[in-house]
């Protein structure tokens, strides 16, 4: 028996979607950094997973490397998409 997850993940998104709408602009700038720090938690955590005997300096050092990957590559496509 094969389920169909299609329907019940885009009700979710749509329900997130909409309370983003409606969540007011000041609590917005609260949760952008939140969101950052939470992102880069998880990235340093599979870091880590890939690097098991890196210190903390290297961790940090990789997860500078791989968000300025992801500023070049987004400056990459901002000027391709001009």
């Amino acid at each position: 028996m094969r389920i169909n997850f299609q329907p019940l993940s885009a009700a979710l998104y749509r329900d997130r979607v909409l309370r983003a709408r409606r969540t007011p602009p000041e609590e917005r700038i609260v949760q952008g950094p939140l969101m950052f720090d939470f992102a880069c938690a998880i990235l340093m955590a599979g870091l880590h997973s890939e690097n098991r005997n890196a210190t903390e300096n290297e961790l940090r050092q990789l997860l500078r490397q791989r968000l300025a990957l992801v500023r070049n590559l987004d400056e990459i496509r901002a000027s391709v998409l001009k």
